[in-house]
C-alpha cells in the first residue's frame, strides 16, 4: 500500500491540525460510503467507488479503514447513534405525556430527514445483523434497559398505565420508522410523504395521540 499524502493524513502539521484533517477525511469517507451502501447495499458497494466519491485514492482510504467491512460497520454505528439520540433524552423526571410525545415527534422527524439511513439499518437487521450484532446486544441493549426502567418507574408511580416498556418502545419504533422504510408505499397510497410538512405534522399528531391514549393513566 502506498503511503497517504500529507493532505489526506495531516502529516507535516501540528498534532491538532493533523487530527482535524484526519477527522475531516474520515467524515468524508463515511459520507461517501453511506451513499454507496444506500444505493448498492453492502455486497454491491465497492471500495473504489467509495474512495472516488470521497475524493481520494483507494490506498489513502485504506489508511483510515482496513476493509469495506470496517467502513460499513462505522457507517452503521454512526446511523445507530443518530437514531438513538432521541431515546437518550427520555427524562425520568419529566412529564410522561410530554416526554413520549417529544420522542415520537423526534423519531418521525428523523424518518423525514434520513429515510435512506433508516432503510439501510433496517436491511442490516433483517439480515440478522451480521455486522452489528455485538452493538445490538451491547450498547443498544444497555440504553434500552435504562429507558425501560424509566417507563417502569412512571408506571409504578401511577403516572402511566402499567404497560410493558419494551413493547411500547418497539411500537414507537415500528410506527415512526414505517414512514421512512415504506415511503414508496405511503406515497403510492396517499400521493404525499413524510418529507411534506403538513403530512409530517399529521403523522406526528395522529401517532402520538393514539399511543398516548393507550399509555396515559386516567387523568394523566
Amino acid at each position: 500500500m502506498s503511503a497517504p499524502s500529507e493532505s489526506e493524513t495531516g502529516n507535516g502539521r501540528s498534532n491538532g491540525s493533523a487530527t482535524k484533517i484526519q477527522e475531516k477525511n474520515r467524515a468524508r469517507i463515511l459520507e461517501a460510503a453511506f451513499s454507496e451502501f444506500a444505493q448498492f447495499g453492502y455486497r454491491g458497494a465497492r471500495i473504489e467507488q467509495i474512495a472516488a466519491a470521497a475524493g481520494m485514492s483507494k490506498s489513502n482510504l485504506l489508511y483510515y479503514f482496513g476493509s469495506k467491512k470496517d467502513i460499513y460497520k462505522a457507517v452503521l454505528a454512526d446511523l445507530l447513534d443518530i437514531w438513538l439520540a432521541p431515546l437518550r433524552t427520555l427524562d425520568p423526571q419529566g412529564d410522561p405525556r410530554e416526554e413520549l410525545s417529544a420522542y415520537i415527534n423526534q423519531k418521525i422527524e428523523l424518518s423525514a430527514r434520513y429515510p435512506e439511513a433508516s432503510k439501510l439499518f433496517a436491511n442490516e437487521v433483517m439480515q440478522g445483523a451480521p455486522m452489528i450484532g455485538d452493538v445490538l446486544e451491547g450498547s443498544l441493549k444497555a440504553l434500552v434497559d435504562e429507558k425501560t426502567q424509566v417507563i417502569r418507574t412512571w408506571a409504578a408511580k401511577g403516572r402511566i398505565r402499567p404497560v410493558d416498556p419494551h413493547h411500547l418502545i418497539f411500537m414507537i419504533w415500528a410506527t415512526t420508522q414505517h414512514y421512512a422504510d415504506f415511503a414508496t408505499q405511503i406515497r403510492a397510497l396517499t400521493g404525499t410523504g413524510i418529507e411534506e410538512a403538513d403530512f409530517r405534522k399529521s403523522a406526528e399528531e395522529t401517532v402520538a395521540s393514539i399511543i398516548l391514549e393507550g399509555v396515559m393513566a386516567k387523568g394523566g
